[in-house]
Formats: C-alpha cells, sequence, structure tokens
C-alpha cells in the first residue's frame, strides 16, 4: 500500500500524481468493504463493520498525521490506516478471518473483529520501539466512545514531553512534544459520557489533541435527531470555542465528500495543535454509510428514498471522482481503469489471506487424520474412528475446534487400547501448540514483568522512631520522582494539598504542577490520562481518592487497559499505576471494598492491597521497575498509625504475588489482606489465651495470588482454613477459597471444613456502629474460629451458643 503524502512545493504533475493516488487508496479501501461483507455473508468470516462512506476524509487526515503522531480511533478507520502505510489488503482480510498469526493480522492476531486497528509500539521482546520513527495508532476498542480516554493520555504525553526537565533522553517517545494525538467516533457515540469528559478534560488541560467526529446522521439506525441536541455536535459545543480572552478548542466543520476543504482544514488543524497544544474539534458532516452500519443489518429498513438517493449522489468517492474529473486532474478512461485495478487487487489480496489463514488448519487437519487411520488399524473400534477420521477430512474450511473436538472424542474410544497413549500425546501437543494463540500476553511476557522482579526488604536505623505512616508514603514518593524523571502522579487533590491523607506533602512544591497534579472530578479520565501517557513510555500513577469511586473507571479499566497486552499480542503496553485507598470507613459511599468485582473484572491488571503504607511504599518501587499496569489499594484508616521510617527509600520493594506469614500458628490458618489484617491480628491474641493458636497470612496480592503456593505449605500443618475479608459474601473471599482450594489442592490436608468470613450484602451505615454491624469484628472472627474448634474438639471448646 502506497502512504498518502503532502510536499511542501510540488508541481501540477506531482499534485496530480498525489491526487490520483489517494483515489486510488479510497477505491482500494471501498472494495474491501464490498468484498468484505461478501465474505461474511458467505460464511467465511463471522462479523463486518467497515469503513465505506468515510474514506475521503480519512485521507486528508492522513495526510497531515506524521511520524510519532498517535492515532485512538474508530472503528471505521481503515482508509486511514491504508493511507499512512499501516494496513494492506491481506492484512485487512487477515483481521477479517481472525487469523491467529501477527504476522498475517498485526491489528490483534484474530483477538479482535476486523477493523480493530493497531500499530507495535513494542518489539517481540517486549521492548519499545522507537515511536518518533513511526505512525502509531493505539490499539481500538469495540466500547463507544472508549476510545476517548486514551486519548486525552496520548495528547497529555507531548505536554508532558514538552515541558517538563530532565525527559531530554526519552527521544524514542517523543521530539520535544511536537506530537499530535488523533482522535476519531462516529457522530452518534458523542452522546456517550466519556466523550463530553473526555472533551471538557482536553479543554482544561490545553493538549494537542485533534478530535474528527464522522457524522453520517445515523447511530446504527437510530437518527440524530434521538442522539445530539440540534442534531449537531459541533454546535451544541459552541462554548468551548477558544476567543482571546479564554482557552478553550478550535472548533471546525467541513464537509466529508469535500477533498480539497478536508485538506486544508486537517493542515490547519495539525497546525494549530500542534504548534500551540491546542485541543480542534473538526466536524466531518455530510458523510455517507452506503452499507449500513455493519453486517448484521441492510440500512434499507430504516433509510427511507430521498435519503438513499442524497447518499448515493454524494458518496464521498463520487464526488471526489466528479472533482477529478471537473478540475482535469484525470479522465474518465484513467478513473475506471483505477478503479477495474483496485478490484483486481483486493481480490487477489483476498484470495492470498484466506489461503495463508486456512491453509496451516488444513495440514493439522490431514495430520489428524492420517495419525486416526493408523490408530484405527489396530483398534476394535477401527468402522467409528474410520468414520470420525472421514467425517473431519470432509470437512472443506475446517476451524481448529472441529479437529480437536474429534481427537478428544475418539479418544474416549481406545481408552483401553494401545493407540491410547500416542493419541493423548498429540491432544497435548496440539493443545499446547494452540492454546496459546487464543490466551497468551494477558501479562507481559518481557524481562520486566512483574513476577521477575526480586523482593529487597527495608532497612531501618537502630534507632530509627515511629512516625506517621503517611510519610513513609510522602518520602518514598519523593524518591521514586527523583529517581525517575518520568514518573508523574495526578488525581482529585493529589497537587496542592498533598492529597487527601498528606501522602504527597509538598511534592507539588517540589517537582511542579505537571508531575505533581491536581485534576478534576473525572475519574475515567484520570485513567484514560494515565494509560495513553503510559503507551508512550512515561511512567503515570493515576489516583483514584477513594475505592468507591473507582466503578466509575471500571470499564476504562476493564476494556482498555487489563486487555491492552493481550488484544495486541504483546505489541502495546501501558505500564500503568492507578493508587487509590479504601476499607473500613463508616458511611455508605465511601466504606465498600468491591473486590470480588474489581480482581474479575480487570484480569490483564495486577491487584495489590498491601495492610501498612511500607508495603504500600514497596509496591511502587516494584511496579516502576517492570513494565505492567496494576491498581494498588491503600488501607484508608491506615495513614495515622505509626511505622518506622526505612533508610532504603525508593529502593526496597514488595514481591508481587507472594504471600506473608505475620504470626505463625497451629491450630488454623487464616488468610486475610487489608485492614481486616489488623481485626485479625486482635482476634488472634482474644483466641491465643484460650489455647487456640491461629496461623496468619497476608495475601498482599489478590492478582496474582500466592504464586508460590505457601498457603497450602501453612494448611499442611493446621489442617483447617478460615478466609476473612470485607467484601461481600462471594467476592474476594470466595476467590482466595477458590485459589487454595483448586489452584493448591489444599483439600487434602483439611479437617474441617474451610470456611470464609466476609460482610454482610450491604454496605455500612453512616452512624457509629455501621460498621461494626457490616463488616467483620474481632468477635466475628473469634466466634467463627471457636466455632470451628469446636466441631473439632468438642470437650476441650464447648459451643457458645
Amino acid at each position: 500500500m502506497t502512504e498518502a503524502q503532502t510536499k511542501t512545493e510540488i508541481t501540477f504533475e506531482d499534485f496530480k500524481a498525489e491526487v490520483l493516488n489517494d483515489y486510488r487508496i479510497a477505491r482500494v479501501s471501498r472494495e474491501c468493504s464490498l468484498l468484505g461483507r461478501k465474505e461474511v455473508l458467505t460464511g467465511k468470516a463471522k462479523f463486518g463493520i467497515f469503513g465505506d462512506g468515510k474514506e475521503v476524509p480519512q485521507l486528508a487526515m492522513a495526510k497531515a498525521f506524521q511520524n510519532g503522531d498517535f492515532r485512538s480511533g474508530y472503528y471505521r478507520d481503515q482508509t486511514f490506516m491504508m493511507a499512512i502505510g499501516q494496513l494492506t489488503i491481506e492484512q485487512f482480510f487477515a483481521g477479517l478471518y481472525g487469523h491467529t498469526d501477527l504476522a498475517h493480522d498485526p491489528m490483534s492476531a484474530g483477538r479482535q473483529m476486523g477493523g480493530h486497528f493497531a500499530t507495535h509500539s513494542l518489539d517481540e521482546n517486549g521492548h519499545w520501539n522507537n515511536l518518533t520513527q513511526q505512525k502509531n495508532s493505539s490499539a481500538d476498542i469495540s466500547p463507544t466512545a472508549g476510545q476517548m480516554p486514551r486519548l486525552l493520555g496520548l495528547a497529555q504525553a507531548s505536554k508532558i514531553y514538552r515541558n517538563v526537565r530532565g525527559l531530554e533522553d526519552f527521544t524514542k517517545f517523543s521530539n520535544q512534544g511536537n506530537e499530535v494525538a488523533w482522535g476519531t467516533i462516529g457522530n452518534a457515540s458523542t452522546s456517550e459520557g466519556l466523550f463530553f469528559e473526555t472533551i471538557n478534560a482536553a479543554g482544561v488541560l490545553q493538549v494537542p489533541m485533534v478530535m474528527s467526529v464522522w457524522d453520517d446522521e445515523y447511530g446504527i439506525s437510530v437518527h440524530a435527531r434521538y442522539q445530539t441536541t440540534k442534531e449537531n455536535i459541533s454546535e451544541i459545543l459552541k462554548g468551548f470555542q477558544r476567543d482571546a480572552d479564554n482557552n478553550g478548542y478550535e472548533i471546525m466543520t467541513v464537509k466529508g465528500w469535500d477533498y480539497p476543504a478536508l485538506v486544508e482544514t486537517y493542515q490547519k488543524a495539525s497546525a494549530i495543535a500542534r504548534e500551540e497544544h491546542v485541543p480542534v474539534l473538526i466536524h466531518v458532516r455530510e458523510l455517507t454509510q452506503p452499507q449500513g452500519h455493519s453486517t448484521s443489518g441492510s440500512h434499507e429498513r430504516y433509510k427511507n428514498a430521498d435519503r438513499l438517493a442524497w447518499e448515493a449522489e454524494f458518496d464521498c468517492l463520487a464526488q471526489m471522482r466528479h472533482w477529478l474529473l471537473d478540475n482535469n486532474l484525470a479522465t474518465t478512461e484513467e478513473l475506471d481503469t483505477i478503479d477495474n485495478e483496485a478490484k483486481k487487487e483486493v481480490l487477489e489480496g483476498k484470495k492470498a489471506a484466506w489461503i495463508a489463514f486456512v491453509s496451516p488448519i488444513k495440514a493439522e487437519q490431514n495430520e489428524l487424520v492420517a495419525l486416526l487411520h493408523a490408530i484405527a488399524e489396530t483398534s476394535a473400534n477401527k468402522v467409528f474412528i474410520e468414520q470420525y477420521a472421514s467425517a473431519l477430512a470432509a470437512i472443506k474450511e475446517p476451524i481448529r475446534k472441529d479437529i480437536l473436538t474429534t481427537a478428544r472424542k475418539v479418544l474416549r474410544m481406545i481408552v483401553k487400547e494401545n493407540g491410547q497413549s500416542q493419541l493423548a500425546t498429540w491432544i497435548t501437543n496440539y493443545t499446547n501448540k494452540i492454546q496459546p494463540k487464543f490466551s497468551s500476553h494477558l501479562f507481559s511476557q518481557s524481562d520486566k514483568a512483574v513476577l521477575g522482579a526480586a523482593a529487597v526488604a527495608p532497612t531501618y536505623d537502630e534507632t530509627a522512631e515511629e512516625v506517621d505512616a503517611r510519610l513513609v508514603l510522602r518520602d518514598n514518593f519523593d524518591a521514586i520522582f527523583n529517581k525517575y524523571p518520568e514518573s508523574l502522579i495526578f488525581g482529585e487533590d493529589s497537587g496542592n494539598i498533598g492529597d487527601v491523607n498528606q501522602g504527597l506533602e509538598g511534592m507539588q512544591e517540589k517537582y511542579g504542577e505537571l508531575r505533581v497534579a491536581d485534576a478534576g472530578i473525572r475519574e475515567a479520565t484520570i485513567l484514560g490520562q494515565g494509560i495513553g501517557m503510559a503507551m508512550r513510555g512515561l511512567r503515570p500513577i493515576a489516583e483514584i481518592q477513594y475505592l468507591d469511586y473507582l466503578l466509575y473507571a471500571i470499564q476504562i479499566m476493564s476494556d482498555d487497559l487489563a486487555t491492552l497486552q493481550y488484544r495486541t499480542h504483546g505489541r502495546q503496553k501501558a505500564p500503568l499505576i492507578i493508587r487509590t485507598r479504601g476499607h473500613r470507613l463508616e458511611g455508605v459511599w465511601h466504606s465498600g471494598s468491591p473486590m470480588g468485582m474489581i480482581i474479575n473484572a480487570i484480569r490483564g491488571i495486577h491487584v495489590l492491597v498491601p495492610r501498612n503504607m511500607t508495603k504500600a511504599a514497596g509496591f511502587y518501587n516494584t511496579l516502576l521497575e517492570t513494565d505492567e499496569p496494576a491498581l494498588v489499594v491503600e488501607c484508608l484508616n491506615g495513614y495515622r498509625l505509626k511505622e518506622k521510617m526505612p533508610t532504603n527509600l525508593g529502593e526496597f520493594k514488595t514481591p508481587i504475588g507472594v504471600v506473608e506469614t505475620i504470626k505463625e500458628g497451629n491450630d488454623i490458618t487464616i488468610v486475610s489482606y487489608g485492614s481486616t489484617l489488623r481485626i485479625v491480628e486482635q482476634a488472634s491474641k482474644e483466641l491465643l489465651e484460650i489455647g487456640i493458636d491461629v496461623e496468619i497470612i497476608d495475601a498482599q496480592s489478590l492478582l496474582p495470588f500466592d504464586v508460590n503456593h505457601d498457603c497450602v505449605k501453612s494448611i499442611a500443618k493446621t489442617n483447617r482454613l478460615l478466609v476473612v475479608d470485607e467484601d461481600v459474601p462471594g467476592g474476594a473471599s470466595a476467590y482466595l477459597l477458590q485459589q487454595i482450594i483448586d489452584e493448591q489442592n489444599s483439600y487434602r490436608y483439611l479437617d474441617s471444613q474451610p470456611q470464609t468470613l466476609a460482610s454482610k450484602a450491604h454496605r455500612p451505615a453512616y452512624g457509629t456502629d455501621g460498621d461494626y454491624f457490616s463488616k467483620p469484628s474481632a468477635e466475628d472472627i473469634f466466634e467463627k474460629v471457636y466455632a470451628i474448634m469446636h466441631e473439632a474438639k468438642p470437650e476441650q471448646y464447648p459451643s457458645l451458643y
């Protein structure tokens, strides 16, 4: 694919060649859409959502897009990707077929639907490429407007690189902050809250962002009059327009079929954003969608005859063709030749992509068929095995499910025969080969992966006095900001007052407002800032003030951050640290501990639950030496408790995935985490007074949990287990029980039923007693353990009730 180009000084012949090349790219893209739809309707692909009708504005955008820039976009941007040289015809169809080979589908290796585009920020070892020497696209996600928060961070990174000292050596990530972040979205998706939150935040922050709204008047089948006030997003955003006295946006509107006006508009937008660091909104109107929303329906069902006729006339390719002819830039014959060549090129590319997709599967099919025939020769079930082999061989376009299902069914027949071990070995080897194609890279597989980080214990002076624990955090952050010039932190109240618990006291004054920053009340885009900046080589810490408020950002964490490494097959990463605080406070909205929801929504992000601030500081130190995202939940009631001040601030590291035994015992193992551990410790002292010796294990991290399987080693000694947690019943305590019982097989050592003790299903009421009657108390733990021991030794521990 030839990239779209714009030269500063060109001859007429150069100009003519350039615009004809643009037209050729657009025609190729349109043919891909048309043929792609047919591939879905004939069953070779499962679903198609294409960029037809949006080709010409995307050409204009591509002309303004420079090396180092980033796109955070919409699943219809195929023409743009072709125009910047990052998508070929074969790759387009490989994505449509779901080819699991990254060499064929470099966007996601078959993990996302077609139309979801990405470039490779990382090499095969998970190390950064030079992002300033390539055109970059952050990996798309399907949830509408979900690309917006990340876009904010991608743009803010340029502001940081331009204005923060100490980043001069980060030349593979930025050229003095001159990069623009380009966003694209459909007009209907501007109704989403994430769009408005991001637009507002970018206007406040004044970052180099160009936001394109592709407006074809519909959102699936729903007209704009049901989507947007005044049916016009640029009209209702006029208040964001900057003026002589106020910062804001530059807002532009342009018709989506007007090629020269589009090129001029995008060049102007690029210059404003790139040079002035002012955000720009481009409302691209009068676009069409020739095939409707997707392959799941036809737009003839909801567009009337007049609208369909208008779309045929004002299709952007038809209008571009008219413009080329009217301005004597091409003849009808020349354009017909381009059209015909595009059809031929796309057809050949489609065929090549299909052969590349199906050939390895057919080879695997033939391999198993041959093996089954060989096994059948000596089997008592020869007739049935031959039937399975013949049925498999008859499948003209097999999928891997067909192959493995057949093998596993035959294995049942020959479980007592000589061929069993041969087939079982084949199945094991095949599964080990194929399963990673669908499962790898949920977490980093580089040499900076979290589990490769070695623990470093905090050190202390002999005369060290105990201080408020928040000072350990504060002084450790000071060491971090000094050690890592690329690190920064931001959130509600994080800057001027040094966060609500003073863990950042004095840091803004020392390191400046860009590195220690206040943010508006907008959790989703606080997360987005972090994701985008982390994708550009910075090490952001995004602070969510309280754990309950994380719910505002859970969709961004789940759909974008947690899946990033996975959905790019390890070719993009965002090692964002999310800092929050929670547990043990009165009141419905400040006392939630929704850990079960969190750990099941954000697989792909580490969830760390330190019991004190030294442990929390150690987690931050560990994470900054690794390349994976994590959530750190500090204990809300621990900032004023006393801890000793370590001497090796910024250097000691809390290991991730490793539990810690904080009290040894012989009668029962209690596993817990966070603030609840202090309640467990209190109860254990009271239990020891009556002869029950508790072993207490601090989980420390929930994702990953106990990679060394130390819990089962404890249970082998105590033979009893209680998991205590302040999440709702069936939440994190159930998860921990599953990990210990299923994953570690600790049931072998249990003499009593393993149990959990969680909070009530509701959140605590505001009153002083709300916490006591809602979450596990020391008395609850005492009585739960006592009841377990009563069941085992009723004479020694008679029933309390």
